[in-house]
């Protein structure tokens, strides 16, 4: 049930049809893992937390530092030198204090990282490299875990949601790239991104996270969205399964490591 406080700050979110009371009641109730606290996972958490999520684990190994500040928007010049986990969950309390925020301080790999996927709801990918993308998503589909997949560098930023839980026969990460090695750099620190790019993508993974949250709205094929920076326009192409991943293919598997 959606207390009187509760209802006069997510009053807004509440009068939305597709939410209403009972979405907001799942909401509260939801359990998000955020892996990355970049300029991804750091304009996703802010929407999570003011949306009212439960239940909100934040993993990044990473400290904060000055290059950071211009697209990680949660952090404060004051913060550069600290874990990342705790400067961006103090500004989330800060944010929304009835929400109950956990930290990993370390690089989710193996058991923990499975153990910590089964355990959400929804899982939104935020980090930086093809090899703990590939990853996490084997362990959400092992577990049958929503899955946000999100990614940006220079102009450009994509985004796809696998619904693994309503939909588990449908194509994987790694049938969207279906190698372990990217031929071009795929990080900031090694080709640069245009800050907003960034925040457009944390804040649609946010979105999406929420939709799937609240229970309310139906979950839909996954679809490759791609955004160009440079000109404003989005594309979207539809995904289909590679019979021969490693992952989702029948009868066959690898494992998480």
């Amino acid at each position: 049930m959606v207390l009187d406080n509760q209802f006069q700050r997510y009053v807004r979110q509440i009068s939305v049809p597709e939410i209403a009371e009972r979405g907001q009641e799942n909401l509260l109730s939801s359990h998000v893992l955020v892996i990355g606290c970049g300029g991804l996972g750091t304009a996703a958490s802010l929407y999570l937390a003011g949306a009212g999520i439960g239940r909100l684990v934040i993993a990044d190994q990473d400290i904060v530092e000055r290059s950071n500040l211009p697209r990680q928007i949660a952090y404060r010049e004051e913060d550069v030198g600290t874990p990342k986990v705790a400067a961006l969950k103090q500004q989330l309390l800060e944010r929304n204090e009835d929400v109950s925020i956990r930290t990993i301080n370390t690089f989710l790999t193996g058991n923990q990282l499975k153990l910590e996927v089964s355990l959400a709801d929804v899982v939104i990918d935020c980090s930086d490299n093809l090899a703990t993308r590939h990853a996490i998503n084997h362990a959400c589909y092992e577990t049958k875990t929503n899955l946000v997949s999100g990614a940006a560098i220079g102009w450009n930023g994509q985004l796809t949601v696998f619904s693994f839980v309503s939909q588990p026969s449908i194509p994987c990460y790694r049938c969207l790239y279906p190698f372990d090695d990217m031929s071009s750099p795929t990080d900031c620190s090694s080709s640069g991104v245009v800050g907003p790019v960034v925040g457009m993508i944390g804040i649609y993974s946010a979105l999406e996270a929420i939709k799937i949250a609240s229970g309310r709205i139906q979950s839909v094929s996954p679809t490759l969205k791609m955004f160009n920076g440079l000109n404003g326009q989005w594309q979207s192409l539809k995904l289909h399964h590679d019979p021969e991943c490693k992952v989702c293919a029948s009868g066959q598997k690898e494992s998480i490591s």
